[in-house]
């Protein structure tokens, strides 16, 4: 079943991409960023802008195989923390700079780029019988698929759940439900947390960004019974669901979080899990594969994941897939592809597990992981789980109303990546104690009501 990634509007091309310029200027304006760094392709050259995290790390450190196999081909990364790389890679494809061959971009991203024309096509490269494309998980590839073309292909899938410390839990005298709600986690967070020891009852992102508080807050709201619009582009940002929602949000990770949670995101809350200082972490489904290797993690072999908690509705995850695509403006296409489709492939799957460990393989992407051996055994605490959890999400009504938008951490819609990061400044300072809640949805509302007039939404 093909999912829809525009949102219920009747827009021309011409209007959205004005639309994203004028957020792209936004970008720019609010960045001190100077767009250097990437290196630009020069024929033999592939320039890759990723993400700071664990597994694009890895492509990094195995691309001295790609290259011994493509002795014609130098792969020069641009690794950038989540936030800075939406940034960089926004203006560099927005303005036509054409620094980079590939980009790293998600399920949010794809679609809306897809449709200014800023994406090339993958449909005749990933038809080659040996890349496999019918392997890669139908949800995902959906997620990746604007009008039947294919714009990006999957590095690893996610969706959320919760992860917690068996020992920790066992010392404490309590159990983890298989199916926890929200105040169950904020009944054992209270138990277990233990500052004396370094210990919080939980980790949960409070860092600025709409990819980083906004991910987990997102299905927090939305199990709640809140939402970002009514059916009619209505903001609800302060309706009694949305605010009850955000306000536990909020006081579960000041009163059983992190230390600094305020600037904690994902790689803060891996950090702090890995360490042995949470007792129990909310977030994406790819940590797990971190938390269980042993060269890294002092919790490796101590974690239990159950299913995202819930208030009102049977799931509550969300869906996400660090991607790879190829901007219209690159000049070495054949090139970027034969690395993507390396780095996306089967083969380099193996070639994780054989050199990286088995815990290491990007997950969620490709259904032929699930049936290797080696990876059934060193995954088998949470590849179950994972699995769950991507074929649970409703991504086209994540909460208990319809919703004119396709998305459940994030709105489909171009103005999103302003509107989400203006947000998510409001709930980090609200949890850093500068404002209250209060003062944070109201702004939050005001924000959404602008976006819903100035899109011309509303009057649709």
């Amino acid at each position: 079943m093909r999912i829809p990634h525009k949102p219920h509007l009747t827009r021309t091309p011409h209007r959205t991409r004005a639309v994203v310029a004028a957020s792209v200027v936004t970008v720019m304006l609010a960045s001190a960023c100077s767009g250097a760094g990437g290196g630009g392709a020069d024929g033999d050259t592939v320039t890759i802008a990723t993400v700071a995290n664990p597994q694009m790390e890895d492509i990094e450190q195995l691309t001295s195989v790609f290259e011994e196999e493509h002795p014609d081909i130098n792969v020069e990364f641009v690794i950038l923390p989540e936030n800075e790389l939406r940034d960089r890679v926004t203006q560099d494809i927005a303005t036509g700079s054409g620094q980079y061959d590939i980009v790293t971009i998600g399920t949010y991203e794809t679609p809306i780029w897809a449709e200014n024309g800023w994406l090339t096509s993958l449909d005749d490269y990933a038809s080659d019988p040996d890349y496999d494309v019918d392997d890669l998980m139908p949800p995902v590839r959906e997620a990746l698929t604007y009008e039947d073309n294919l714009y990006a292909v999957p590095f690893y899938a996610e969706s959320s759940f919760l992860m917690y410390r068996t020992d920790l839990f066992e010392e404490a005298g309590v159990t983890m439900p298989e199916r926890p709600t929200w105040q169950e986690v904020a009944e054992l967070a209270e138990k277990l947390h233990d500052p004396d020891n370094d210990v919080a009852g939980i980790c949960l992102r409070g860092l600025a960004g709409w990819g980083e508080v906004l991910a987990p807050l997102n299905t927090v709201v939305n199990t709640f019974g809140g939402r970002w619009y009514d059916e009619n582009w209505n903001a609800q940002m302060t309706s009694p669901e949305t605010m009850e929602a955000v306000q536990f949000y909020v006081d579960l990770v000041r009163d059983h979080g992190e230390t600094g949670a305020a600037n904690a995101g994902f790689s803060e809350c891996l950090t702090a899990t890995s360490q042995g200082n949470a007792a129990m972490w909310y977030d994406a489904t790819v940590a797990a594969s971190i938390l269980e290797d042993p060269d890294s993690s002092d919790a490796a072999g101590l974690m239990g994941y159950v299913p995202a908690p819930v208030v009102e509705t049977e799931h509550s995850g969300w869906l996400w897939a660090w991607s790879l695509a190829i901007p219209e403006t690159s000049q070495n296409k054949d090139a970027a592809w034969e690395f993507m489709s390396w780095a996306t492939s089967k083969e380099y799957i193996r070639l994780v597990g054989e050199e990286l460990g088995w815990t290491r393989v990007p997950p969620g992407s490709r259904m032929s992981t699930y049936e290797i051996a080696e990876y059934q055994e060193a995954a088998s605490a949470f590849a179950g789980p994972t699995l769950d959890a991507i074929e649970n999400v409703d991504v086209r009504r994540p909460g208990l109303h319809e919703q004119p938008w396709v998305g459940v951490q994030y709105i489909t819609i171009p103005e999103f990546q302003d509107l989400g990061t203006r947000v998510s400044q409001e709930v980090s300072a609200a949890i850093a104690g500068n404002q209250s809640v209060e003062e944070a949805m109201e702004k939050a509302q005001q924000y959404t009501e602008e976006i819903a007039e100035s899109g011309g939404y509303r009057d649709q």
